[in-house]
């Protein structure tokens, strides 16, 4: 086995920590008959010769070793190795003729040949891959298909082979591998969709298990989206009925104890999450079906409706975590939803109950349907801290109070006060207390007393700013002693960010807070120009000599300023309104700057403070157009404008109209895009509600 590993200069090559000297022993342990050896060595192939994706020279020198493992039926695990090949292998470098212009002078050319030799090089092997599918090992069984289907270079072949072998494997898992990588097969080759579409859909009304059923469901909405058909929800929900009912399979082998690698504790995620489930992989068959829908938004959450209403605790699980990716990118009636999903907070079952939490914890003022949930959990829950995160970073009853502020809710107060006396207080709590507003004045005395135990140390601002800004949206001006003594006490280490924050909830009390207009007005020539503008505004809110604040902030309005400095002054210009007149020039000169956001923040303050449309209104829907993310900022313009936005009425009825939310990325989300969003139709149905009362 491994004939001539020895052979090879690893010391001569390289992977993601230096040299690979290191990969023989890696290769070696992948055949270890001891468990926790082949895992090391398995967490140490994909943290260093296959780090993140990447393939390394080291990498190319590895495969004839790992199909001589894949190919000896003496190894075990033998399945995480295909996998480790299937990864390695299936890189998508997109089109041939952008690999083609690669320059090979070119830093980016060494990679992306790697990858391109990597794929041919387990393609030429690949044949390995055929005779595994009926291996006696059903976790390699598992793993063949994907390879299969990825990687073989003949896919006529390959798709025989698996069709074939789906009538006589009786796994179910395997099976439902099987129908994904016909379907991964299809994609990946064209002349094969139209046979491939056929087949998946006789397969869907075959006298199948209802699992692969569903599963040929998926795959058919993967292959060919138009040929969904449109009783779709009523044929799902019946099968995952069936599903439910159907007689549960013999329990697999025992979970492995835990391990200290990567891979061991995602291994002992997956089994946690999956414990006490009969089906567990309807979770990933429903995912691919939601993709496919796409913006079939309301089938997508009559589906979701559907599961949540289920008796089988695990597909409401699964809804709510669907949901959660449905409702970050898609507009929607979505308080059907949010009610069902505030009733799993009463389950029994804790990780139903914290998919829930989780869930509209992100939500802000949507979770307003599930609120009476939320506070009946609260309230009933036993004695125990709220202010923190449960045990493993879990969201808890914190986060079923964070949910609860963020919405708005009075409930949250007296809850909230509770968590300020029993100890630490989750960052985000002391955030969402300016959700509820003035209304929050009874939290007062306990923020100003942890604001007082504050330290002056280098932490302090991590610990001031989230009870500087609760103090802020309360007024709560008693507290104006503990915010001076952070103003004048701050550290060196983040000094402006700290006296930033004081200067904010020091406008925030207004005139009640005069006490504190010396030492804001000191700080009007702070080199800080976010510092020196807060100042500004704070001493217009303090009803200090509003011409040195406007002085202040006039000297970031000139060349040579940067892009952050004109608007944290422009910003300051906008709060002050029509009493900052005299800065509208400087401000004018603003609207034809290079940067965008300079453009967008001039021109919101120049209509603050001069009431100026004609000369701001192009500005607006200009950068609306360039950038999205301008949206909310330029919406809440067009808010206050009403009649005078007419000229901007399209673009407000087509951003209406618009199913899919301004902000969605594919990369990820924030834990405020869908408020954000939300916001953003809020101001936009409030800036076209102000132009129709003006035609009436």
């Amino acid at each position: 086995m491994l004939t001539g590993i020895e052979e090879v200069d690893w010391a001569s090559l390289g992977h993601a920590y230096g040299p690979a000297d290191d990969v023989p022993e890696l290769l070696r342990g992948l055949a270890s008959a001891d468990p926790a050896e082949r895992e090391n060595a398995l967490d140490g192939m994909y943290g260093a010769v296959h780090h993140q994706g990447d393939v390394y020279d080291s990498t190319l020198a590895c495969i004839p070793f790992l199909l001589e493992l894949v190919a000896d039926p003496e190894v075990q695990d033998r399945g995480c190795i295909v996998e480790l090949l299937t990864s390695i292998g299936g890189i998508d470098l997109g089109d041939d003729e952008e690999f083609a212009e690669l320059d090979v002078e070119d830093e980016e050319f060494i990679p992306a040949a790697n990858y391109a030799m990597a794929a041919a090089a387990i393609a030429a092997g690949a044949d390995v891959f055929l005779g595994l599918v009926c291996d006696p090992d059903p976790e390699v069984r598992l793993a063949a298909p994907c390879a299969l289907a990825s990687l073989h270079p003949d896919p006529v072949r390959v798709l025989g082979l698996l069709r074939e072998r789906l009538t006589v494997e009786r796994d179910n898992e395997v099976r439902l591998a099987l129908v994904a990588a016909v379907g991964r097969l299809a994609l990946r080759h064209e002349s094969l969709r139209a046979e491939t579409a056929d087949w998946l859909a006789w397969l869907s009304r075959a006298a199948q298990a209802p699992g692969l059923r569903l599963a040929a469901l998926a795959q058919l909405g993967r292959v060919a989206p138009a040929e969904i058909p449109d009783d779709v929800v009523e044929r799902v929900t019946v099968l995952l009925d069936e599903v439910r009912t159907a007689p549960g399979e013999a329990p697999g082998e025992s979970p492995r104890g835990a391990t200290p690698t990567l891979i061991g504790q995602v291994r002992e995620l997956l089994e946690e999450h999956s414990a006490g489930r009969p089906t567990p992989w309807t979770e990933e068959l429903l995912r691919t079906l939601h993709t496919a829908l796409d913006d079939r938004v309301d089938d997508r959450i009559a589906l979701i409706l559907a599961q949540l209403r289920s008796p089988d605790w695990g597909q409401r699980s699964d809804a709510i975590w669907l949901c959660g990716a449905l409702i970050r990118v898609w507009r929607g009636r979505y308080e059907e939803v949010v009610r069902l999903v505030g009733a799993q907070l009463s389950d029994p079952e804790p990780r139903l109950r914290e998919a829930a939490t989780s869930f509209l914890e992100r939500l802000f003022e949507l979770a307003v349907p599930a609120a009476d949930a939320l506070a009946a959990r609260l309230t009933a829950a036993p004695p125990g801290p709220l202010g923190l995160p449960g045990p493993g970073a879990r969201a808890g009853r914190a986060g079923a109070l964070l949910a609860l502020a963020r919405c708005g809710d009075a409930r949250a107060i007296p809850l909230l006060a509770r968590a300020l006396e029993e100890g630490e207080v989750r960052r985000e709590l002391l955030y969402a207390v300016d959700a509820l507003g003035p209304a929050a004045l009874p939290l007062a005395p306990a923020l100003r007393r942890r604001l007082a135990e504050v330290e002056l140390d280098e932490l302090l601002y991590d610990r001031a700013a989230p009870l500087l800004c609760a103090l802020g949206a309360v007024r709560g001006v008693q507290a104006l002693p503990e915010v001076l003594r952070i103003l004048r006490g701050a550290p060196p280490n983040r000094r402006d960010w700290v006296r930033e924050a004081c200067l904010r909830t020091l406008a925030a009390f207004g005139p009640a807070a005069r006490e504190a207009l010396d030492d804001a007005r000191a700080l009007l020539g702070s080199e800080s120009a976010s510092v020196s503008s807060m100042a500004a505004q704070a001493v217009w809110a303090m009803d200090g000599p509003l011409p040195e604040a406007l002085q202040a902030l006039e000297r970031w309005l000139r060349p040579g300023a940067s892009g952050a400095q004109w608007c944290a002054a422009a910003r300051a210009l906008g709060a002050i309104g029509p009493a900052a007149a005299p800065a509208a020039p400087a401000l004018r000169s603003g609207l034809g700057a290079r940067d965008l956001w300079v453009r967008v923040r001039s021109a919101a303050a120049l209509w603050r403070v001069s009431g100026d449309a004609a000369a701001v209104l192009p500005v607006l829907l200009a950068a609306w157009d360039e950038n999205r993310h301008t949206r909310v900022t330029v919406a809440e313009c067009l808010a206050e404008m009403g009649p005078a936005a007419a000229a901007a009425e399209f673009v407000i009825r087509t951003e209406l109209a618009r199913r899919h939310r301004h902000n969605a990325r594919e990369d990820g989300a924030g834990s405020h895009d869908v408020h954000d969003d939300e916001k953003l139709l809020t101001l936009c149905r409030a800036a076209l509600d102000r132009m129709e009362r003006h035609r009436m």
